[in-house]
């Protein structure tokens, strides 16, 4: 009996992760795994634990204009007969789907060709491509305890795994929160996986707001654009303060790890990390969002008492500054933000979408 399994994804990290995260703990399962995409994720190809990489056409039609938009929908079209093709030959027992519209052609031909249909969904409230797919799918694997923008129908669909994290996450999240023996605040500021300029423009602003004796006390790591990469490394370098500042992270999980406070934006991913690895933090949810979908994640570990949110309309040099010198002056607050972040976690979300995998194909 075959046991191959299709897990479809889109090109951006908030999707590929939690798929490669699935794909490791179906290979160890003995399945065999094979990743649809689209070609922004050809780079990912040699981490991911996929016997095959199957690239398929695919567009966004939410955007442009009217031509834009009907271009869209011809790509898309096309899409979905490459891969009733590709199903056709391969024949999986069940596609794991995770959002974005490059997964839209792989789930139709799945349904089409009668294959069950898995979605996950990452963020707190369910994105477009996972919503005009939805009334097709099998079962709806939600990351968050919550899941917005459904009907009750839906609902019946829905069951909490979590979101899948990579192995590095998993390491990271054994290591005890760092001490404060040496007094120093470590900082890490973050922007999700293509940066974020406002943080670059209000960390190192923050930071010159306070006194020379508290920014002797931090320690900051930062992820900055190239284009702004230049501009934080003088800021910070002019304040004698403690920094390490990159465009790209590599090992982000480790970085996370050995930070007393994390800011940065509210994706899934990084939401899902900061929990299961547990440290506190300050977030700030990108605003053009189409579904508000990191206002939602960041509320379920606002709730927790883990993180602060700030509207990226309030987030100020001024408000940043008061926050650090609040950081600063009460650690033991810290310690405790973290244990509350740690207590959201779902550190085995991979092995239970994994079981709902198999289970669905009937493996």
């Amino acid at each position: 009996m075959d046991n191959l399994i299709l897990v479809a994804a889109g090109g951006t990290g908030g999707h590929l992760f939690p798929a490669q995260a699935l794909s490791h703990a179906l290979v160890a399962r003995g399945a065999r795994v094979r990743l649809a995409t689209d070609e922004r994720a050809l780079k990912y190809g040699g981490d991911f634990p996929a016997e095959e990489i199957h690239e398929i056409a695919s567009a966004t039609p939410t955007s442009g204009g009217v031509l834009a938009k009907a271009g869209a929908a011809l790509t898309l079209m096309k899409g979905v007969v490459e891969a009733y093709g590709l199903l056709g030959r391969i024949k999986p027992r069940v596609v794991v789907s995770f959002g974005g519209y490059p997964t839209v052609p792989p789930a139709l031909a799945a349904s089409l060709r009668g294959i069950p249909l898995i979605l996950h969904e990452q963020n707190a409230v369910m994105g477009r491509a996972n919503r005009f797919l939805s009334q097709r799918a099998q079962v709806i694997a939600s990351g968050f305890p919550t899941l917005d923008g459904l009907s009750e129908a839906l609902r019946a669909k829905v069951v909490l795994v979590g979101n899948p994290v990579r192995p590095a996450v998993l390491e990271a999240a054994a290591l005890p929160f760092p001490d404060f023996a040496d007094g120093k605040l470590h900082l890490l500021v973050t922007g999700g996986s293509q940066g974020a300029r406002i943080m670059s423009d209000v960390a190192p602003a923050a930071v010159a707001l306070l006194p020379p004796e508290l920014r002797a006390r931090l320690v900051i790591v930062q992820q900055a654009r190239g284009e702004d990469l230049a501009r934080v490394q003088e800021a910070y370098t002019r304040l004698n303060v403690a920094f390490e500042a990159a465009p790209f992270f590599a090992d982000l999980p480790l970085r996370i790890a050995q930070s007393h406070l994390v800011l940065g934006r509210s994706g899934a991913s990084t939401v899902s990390e900061l929990a299961v690895i547990g440290r506190p933090s300050i977030l700030v949810p990108f605003p053009h969002a189409l579904d508000a979908d990191q206002a939602a994640n960041a509320a379920h570990l606002a709730k927790t008492g883990a993180a602060e949110v700030m509207r990226q309309t309030g987030f100020t040099p001024d408000w940043l500054a008061e926050r650090l010198s609040r950081a600063l002056a009460e650690p033991k607050d810290l310690t405790r933000r973290a244990q509350a972040a740690k207590s959201a976690g779902i550190p085995d979300a991979a092995e239970r979408l994994a079981d709902l995998a198999l289970k669905t194909a009937g493996l």
